[in-house]
């Protein structure tokens, strides 16, 4: 049905008036509003695996200078400008030497990644970033190291020799039979000891009650910090103490307290993968990513894919946000689609069909620090398939031009299934998915009432294609609504709330809205921005 709509419409109507030079005056309809930038506090943010994201010794694997040499591509510096998607923060995963391609297994705490480049190469990249105030945060893994890792090394060492006063043996779980706990993994160590390991017999659990480990993780974060990273995106937030939440929370507020007092501004984001009531009590130690937004299952691809009804995605974010600011009354919520731990959103949302852009609508203007998976802004495709690889869903950037970065080691996704183009290719189509990015986050940008304002939500009853609400901040009040279906609707704003609109501040879809008077007429699968 969607197709034939499509076809009849005709891809003119989407924003067959502007080109890509005449976005600003497409998207900002206020200049005076387009002059408040986001405080620190409030970013777009993007995700990168950097092995996957640009190549620049051609040597096939993606590195730092590359992500230095493909800036421009996420931040030019002229928020105007259209050129750029005008990201605000980025996410590195894990950048540390590590033996395995994905490096959630950390041998060096202190350094690069040889193959990813040098420490001068990510300090070149921190002065890039600080020049267009783009704040970066990178993975923190603290939870385990690789087996490789000097202490754990040191720790066996000891065993052998009989150094049995070695601190190093207090760095990690170590037990005997007796003492192992039920539900978690053993690997034997030395002699009678097994050392505790739940995610892979490659990476032992460290002692996190130790304080001299704790002293350790105290050093790593100064190391970071001084090298100018914003801030960390915690992994696996909830495994430090398995399955002992309390305990976590406990020690995240310990890290928390610790990190403030190295930058009190710091931005530190965590991976709690579980359902929305178990990732609340995590918000008392610092954001967390929104999972229950994430995935074909969760809030927003529901709505995108008219399972849900708008009303009821509004209704949900209201309801979510205020279960998380009575745990922590200044949190700030972490919208997302997809990680690299997902099938990509491509995969599960159709961008010829408009539900990928709709879906980009419906988190992207929203609460909080919404994050981009790298590649989610041309469509790109990837999930693990029949072979049940990771790999696949960390797939080389398609650039479109002469980048020499491959896939990852293991990868057994067919290229075939790469139908949406590459950046070149789509930089060249106004009407296509990249684009409609650039002008989503310009538009967030120029109604800063969106992220960081309060929300009022508003009941359309009998409305199941449309909904929306009105976000307040700093006396100045916007409506984002939302027709997710495949027919214009034409509505009388006024039945539903007493608030007065009085001009369109910038619409984005397939099609156009208009506004007369309260009336508001808005084109399938469109969002708009009211004031």
């Amino acid at each position: 049905m969607k197709k034939i709509l499509l076809f009849i419409l005709a891809l003119t109507i989407a924003f067959s008036v502007m080109s890509c030079n005449s976005m600003r005056e497409y998207a900002i309809k206020d200049p005076l509003l387009s002059a408040n930038q986001p405080d620190d506090l409030y970013r777009v943010y993007y995700e990168i695996f950097v092995a996957s994201f640009s190549d620049s010794n051609k040597d096939g694997f993606g590195d730092l200078r590359g992500l230095i040499n493909r800036f421009d591509y996420l931040n030019d510096s002229d928020d105007n400008s259209g050129k750029s998607l005008g990201i605000e923060g980025i996410w590195l995963m894990p950048i540390m030497p590590s033996p395995s391609y994905h490096k959630y297994d950390v041998s060096d705490y202190k350094n690069i990644d040889s193959r990813y480049g040098s420490l001068e190469d990510f300090e070149d990249l921190m002065q890039i970033a600080n020049e267009r105030n783009v704040s970066i945060i990178i993975d923190l893994v603290i939870n385990h190291t690789s087996n490789q890792h000097p202490w754990f090394k040191q720790a066996l060492k000891a065993f052998q020799e009989g150094d049995l006063e070695n601190k190093y043996l207090d760095y990690y779980v170590l037990v005997t039979e007796e003492e192992k706990e039920s539900g978690k993994a053993y690997y034997p160590f030395y002699g009678e000891y097994f050392y505790e390991g739940n995610f892979s017999p490659s990476m032992p659990e460290l002692d996190l009650d130790n304080l001299d480990v704790r002293d350790e993780i105290i050093e790593i974060v100064e190391f970071w910090y001084d090298l100018g990273v914003t801030g960390f995106r915690l992994d696996a937030a909830k495994y430090p103490y398995l399955h002992e939440d309390s305990k976590n929370i406990e020690f995240w507020n310990w890290f928390v307290s610790e990190c403030k007092k190295i930058k009190e501004d710091t931005f530190i984001v965590g991976e709690v993968w579980s359902g929305d009531s178990l990732i609340a009590p995590y918000y008392e130690s610092f954001s967390n990513f929104d999972f229950g937004m994430s995935q074909l299952q969760g809030a927003v691809a529901t709505v995108a894919k008219q399972y849900d009804d708008v009303n009821w995605y509004v209704s949900y974010l209201n309801t979510y946000r205020s279960m998380i600011e009575q745990i922590s009354p200044n949190a700030i919520l972490t919208p997302f689609i997809t990680n690299h731990d997902m099938n990509r959103a491509a995969g599960f949302l159709s961008v010829a069909d408009y539900e990928m852009q709709v879906a980009a609508n419906l988190y992207i203007l929203s609460y909080g620090n919404p994050f981009i998976y790298y590649g989610e802004e041309i469509g790109m495709k990837g999930s693990r398939t029949t072979e049940n690889t990771d790999a696949n869903r960390r797939l080389a950037m398609l650039w479109g031009d002469n980048d020499t970065v491959s896939d990852p080691v293991g990868t057994t996704y067919d290229k075939k299934n790469q139908d949406n183009g590459t950046v070149k290719s789509q930089l060249r189509d106004k009407e296509s998915l990249l684009n409609h990015y650039k002008k989503l986050i310009m538009i967030r940008k120029a109604n800063p009432e969106i992220a960081r304002g309060y929300y009022t939500p508003i009941v359309f009853a009998g409305w199941y294609n449309f909904g929306g609400f009105l976000s307040t901040y700093e006396d100045s009040t916007v409506g984002v609504f939302h027709n997710t279906g495949e027919i214009e609707i034409i509505i009388d704003l006024s039945v539903y709330t007493d608030f007065n609109f009085e001009s369109i501040s910038a619409y984005i879809g397939y099609g156009m809205a208009e506004l007369s008077g309260q009336t508001l007429k808005i084109s399938p699968f469109t969002s708009v921005v009211l004031k």
